[in-house]
């Protein structure tokens, strides 16, 4: 069996499938060598994730541990308490035990995966308030940027505690002017340059622990390598 990635986060990560989305380019890249597996879950935050974890996984007994995992979690926990999205508000402090607890999930269940997680992305607050995902009575946006780094830092420091690579995506889009619009389609989903972003440091962080294209088996036979004057004796060995 070829080895897997699981991507396991919120819409951001349901939507990575779409053309030219993160997680298709993903599957793209590794396509001879390793399957991508999508587990998003639009509008979850950590506390959801927590509860679903069994559900989102394979028992450790059905063989086949996977070689990764991303958690990509943050962008529904700083949904501001008091505005229209409040129900998807976490606390900074849980979301880092929640964050922590999901780890340890992983960690017990395949000692020797791989786990990358990855910050919430920056929010452009104009762009929030111009395509509200629920009715929006104050005018204020649900999310900001502000309250986004929090918990991106919080994120990180989940990583440094427990060893384990990170994405710092809500500092890495900032770095152009007009991000904004650049990276963000709505405020706070990703636009294919947004899309390409988390691709190349995904790709980068998987190579700095061992996985790429470099290193892992191609899956049977390329065409090039089949002797076309006995094709078969490719397939015996």
């Amino acid at each position: 069996m070829r080895p897997r990635i699981y991507l396991f986060g919120d819409s951001i990560t349901e939507e990575s499938f779409t053309d030219g989305g993160w997680g298709s380019s993903l599957a793209n890249h590794f396509c001879r060598t390793m399957d991508v597996v999508l587990r998003g879950y639009s509008g979850y935050n950590t506390r959801w994730a927590l509860k679903v974890l069994e559900k989102v996984f394979p028992p450790p007994e059905s063989g086949g541990a996977p070689m990764a995992v991303t958690v990509f979690f943050g962008a529904n926990d700083a949904c501001l308490p008091d505005r229209c999205s409040g129900f998807q508000h976490v606390p900074v402090e849980e979301y880092r035990k929640n964050l922590h607890a999901i780890i340890a999930f992983l960690k017990k269940r395949w000692p020797s995966v791989h786990i990358l997680i990855i910050t919430p992305p920056p929010i452009d607050e104009d762009g929030r308030l111009l395509n509200p995902f629920v009715e929006n009575e104050s005018g204020l946006p649900e999310r900001t940027n502000e309250a986004a780094g929090r918990y991106a830092k919080a994120c990180l420091a989940v990583a440094a505690e427990c060893g384990i690579p990170a994405v710092d995506l809500w500092t890495k889009m900032q770095q152009i002017p007009g991000w904004q619009k650049a990276y963000l389609r709505d405020g706070l989903h990703l636009t294919q340059g947004g899309q390409r972003v988390v691709f190349d440091e995904i790709i980068g962080e998987l190579k700095g622990v061992g996985l790429s294209l470099e290193t892992l088996p191609v899956d049977l036979p390329l065409i090039a390598d089949i002797d076309p004057k006995d094709p078969i004796k490719s397939f015996e060995n």
